[in-house]
C-alpha cells in the first residue's frame, strides 16, 4: 500500500492537533448544521417518527439476513418507507438550542457531533413524488427539490461506472434500476473547524455509520440496498452540482424492493 494511503487511514496522530490552532478555538463562527434552503425552492414535508408504522422487525432477524442487494423488482417505494430510511440513516432526535447555538443528537454517531454528510437522493420510484433530485433536510425532516432532471438516471448510472450485476451480453444497471440511490456528500469544514488535519479519519468513519444505518433500516422493511464506493468523483459531483472543493460525493447506496 503507498506510504500516502496509510497516512491517510492514520490520520495524523492525534498529538499532532496540539501543534495547530483549530477555527473552533479561534472563536470562529461553527459551521451550519444543514445547508440552507434556496428561495422558492419546492418542499416536500415527510411522515414524522411518531408515526412510523413499519420498521417493527426484531434487530437480531435484520442483522443475519443482511446482504447487499444487486436486484431491485419495479415496485415503487411508499412515502413511509423513504421516509424512515432517511431519518434512521440521517434523523435527528432531539434537537435543543442554547444561547442561540443549536445542538442536535441524531440517529447515527459523528466524531464531535460535527455531522459533515449532505443526503442527496435520485428518486426514480417513490409514490407521489415526483422524480428527479432531492437532497434531505434533516433539521425540518423534509425534502428540497434541487432539480428535474429525466436523464437523471443514466447519468447516476454513468457516474457509479455503469456497475452491473448481470453478464456482458445481458447487463443489469443496479443502480439506476433502484427505487432511490442514496448519495452521500462530505461538507469538510463542518469537521475540520473542531478537528483540523484529523477530521478526514472521522468523515470517512461518519460515512460508514451512516450508510450501516441505512442497511438496518432497509432490512427492516424489506428493501435491499447495495453500498457503493466505486464512482467517477467528477462525474457524480457534477450530478449533484457541487464544487469538488467544499462538498464533494463520498459514498453512495442504491435501495429498492427485492425479488421474492
Amino acid at each position: 500500500m503507498p506510504k500516502a494511503n496509510r497516512e491517510f487511514l492514520k490520520a495524523y496522530e492525534w498529538t499532532e492537533l496540539d501543534q495547530h490552532t483549530t477555527d473552533q478555538q479561534k472563536g470562529l463562527p461553527r459551521p451550519e448544521l444543514q445547508k440552507p434552503i434556496p428561495p422558492n425552492a419546492q418542499l416536500i414535508d415527510l411522515i414524522p417518527p411518531e408515526e412510523f408504522s413499519l420498521g417493527t422487525t426484531q434487530v437480531i432477524d435484520v442483522i443475519l439476513r443482511r446482504a447487499s442487494h444487486r436486484r431491485f423488482n419495479q415496485e415503487a417505494l411508499t412515502l413511509e418507507e423513504l421516509s424512515f430510511l432517511l431519518w434512521a440513516s440521517q434523523g435527528v432526535r432531539e434537537m435543543d438550542t442554547e444561547d442561540g447555538i443549536t445542538y442536535v443528537m441524531r440517529t447515527v454517531p459523528s466524531g464531535g457531533n460535527r455531522h459533515p454528510m449532505e443526503t442527496y437522493l435520485s428518486i426514480h420510484r417513490v409514490a407521489g413524488i415526483e422524480n428527479g433530485l432531492y437532497r434531505y433536510l434533516p433539521l425540518d425532516h423534509q425534502l428540497v427539490l434541487e432539480k428535474s432532471d429525466p436523464d437523471l438516471p443514466e447519468r447516476v448510472k454513468q457516474g457509479s461506472l455503469n456497475q452491473n450485476s448481470g453478464s456482458a451480453a445481458q447487463p443489469y444497471f443496479f443502480i439506476k434500476e433502484a427505487a432511490v440511490v442514496f448519495i452521500w456528500s462530505a461538507i469538510p469544514y463542518r469537521s475540520e473547524w473542531r478537528y483540523h488535519v484529523a477530521a478526514a479519519r472521522l468523515i470517512a468513519l461518519d460515512a460508514g455509520h451512516i450508510c450501516q444505518n441505512l442497511y438496518t433500516a432497509a432490512g427492516a422493511i424489506g428493501a435491499g440496498i447495495c453500498a457503493v464506493g466505486a464512482f467517477d468523483q467528477i462525474k457524480m459531483n457534477e450530478v449533484l452540482g457541487v464544487d469538488g472543493e467544499d462538498e464533494f460525493v463520498i459514498y453512495m447506496a442504491p435501495v429498492g424492493k427485492i425479488p421474492g
